[in-house]
């Protein structure tokens, strides 16, 4: 299946900016008619009704997807708009008219969502600055037919992943891969499938235990994944050293120059996992592969607006988590056009890239005794912490 969208290159500017409130809710630059509403701890068990997990059930032995979802957004999205997530992470229009041309990001995701097409036709003609962007639907095994059924509920994080890379990287290719279960065998055999399609970038926002690193290590590839939304703690495959790691953030109004002020979400995933050790990376209070390597927005108040069609769903939502991120940064490696020569989070460990990347200095994930592997601004190693890595992008230049 190929699927050509297009509409004109215009990049909106960031309008109405306006102060966070007391409680954590915040009030985002054009987003008319949200309803904010308290940042809790864990955002997936505590926000109930406005935000629940798109994918439930175990992560033992499989994964879920990290998505977190608030119905009722209306045409005015209670969440941030493409512009939003340009703005703030420094996405000029230039640099997506110009960049990314050529580049495939595959998305793998368990189950299939049949509106996906439509879905991402409809979200980019609302929006400006979107010019064109193809999508390539597989399933597992490479066919354009006989999709997967299963959880419509991974149709939400479907929806989401391409959403997300046509907003960084509208000039890439998007390859949506989709697995027959959420059980490592398959979603395995899908990462597989991606290397053999020749995508050069491999986004997967979704995390659990028991993943084997040999799916997601493959030579000259580029492997994301979402750290997780349940606070401190991190699984795989975001633990492995072949992998970037993302974290999530919370975005609210600031001063300018940036015109954005990011802070840690208190359930973005992190921490000192139980897997050895990269050679590039020297922090001191793990003595394992520390994640996370990188962070952008997460927090599902007040999420980001997605249109999504399945499911249950009629339209606009907004959604959070730490797989809003993942495919969002993999666009950006679909910008600069370096994926092939990356290893896991390693460039984000370079000091000479990460001038190119906004520090995040407040808020943590967790109790760890005060420990940078969950706090921010604690100065332990330099402006890193767990959750927000070395920071959220600032450009396509720490890519």
């Amino acid at each position: 299946m190929k699927v050509i969208f297009k509409a004109s290159v215009l990049f909106a500017a960031v309008i109405g900016l306006a102060a966070c409130n007391g409680n954590n809710s915040t009030s985002m630059p054009g987003t008319a008619g949200q309803a904010p509403f308290a940042q809790s701890k864990l955002q997936r068990e505590s926000l109930g009704a406005k935000a629940t997990a798109a994918c439930q059930g175990s992560r033992v032995g499989m994964a879920q997807c990290d998505a977190l979802v608030r119905s009722g957004a209306g045409p005015n999205f209670s969440g941030l708009t493409p512009a939003n997530l340009r703005s703030a992470y420094k996405l000029t229009a230039t640099l997506l008219a110009t960049h990314g041309a050529g580049q495939i990001v595959a998305v793998v995701d368990a189950c299939d969502n049949p509106n996906v097409a439509s879905d991402l036709a409809t979200f980019r003609a609302y929006f400006p600055g979107m010019p064109a962007t193809t999508l390539h639907k597989y399933n597992q095994t490479g066919q354009q037919s006989n999709y997967p059924t299963c959880s419509s509920g991974w149709g939400v994080e479907i929806d989401l992943d391409v959403e997300m890379v046509s907003v960084s990287c509208p000039n890439c290719t998007i390859y949506l891969v989709e697995a027959n279960s959420n059980g490592w065998s398959d979603l395995q055999t899908a990462e597989a499938e991606a290397v053999t399609l020749g995508a050069t970038i491999i986004s997967n926002s979704f995390g659990g235990t028991g993943a084997n690193q040999a799916f997601f290590s493959t030579a000259h590839k580029t492997y994301l994944a979402s750290a997780g939304d349940s606070g401190y703690g991190i699984a795989d495959p975001a633990d492995f050293d072949t992998v970037v790691s993302v974290g999530g953030t919370t975005l609210t109004a600031g001063p300018p120059p940036r015109h954005w002020t990011e802070t840690i979400w208190s359930g973005s995933g992190a921490g000192c996992s139980t897997d050895a050790k990269p050679i590039w990376q020297t922090d001191p209070g793990c003595a394992n592969r520390t994640a996370n390597d990188v962070s952008a927005f997460a927090n599902p108040s007040p999420g980001v607006a997605e249109y999504d069609t399945y499911g249950g769903f009629s339209g606009w939502i907004a959604v959070g988590g730490t797989s809003v991120g993942t495919p969002l940064l993999a666009g950006i490696f679909g910008l600069k056009g370096n994926s092939t020569v990356q290893k896991g989070g390693r460039t984000f460990w370079n000091p000479a890239h990460q001038v190119h990347l906004y520090p995040i200095l407040a808020g943590n994930d967790g109790a760890c005794g005060g420990s940078y592997l969950c706090t921010a601004g604690t100065g332990q190693h330099g402006s890193y912490s767990g959750p927000g890595g070395w920071g959220s992008p600032k450009g396509m230049n720490a890519f």
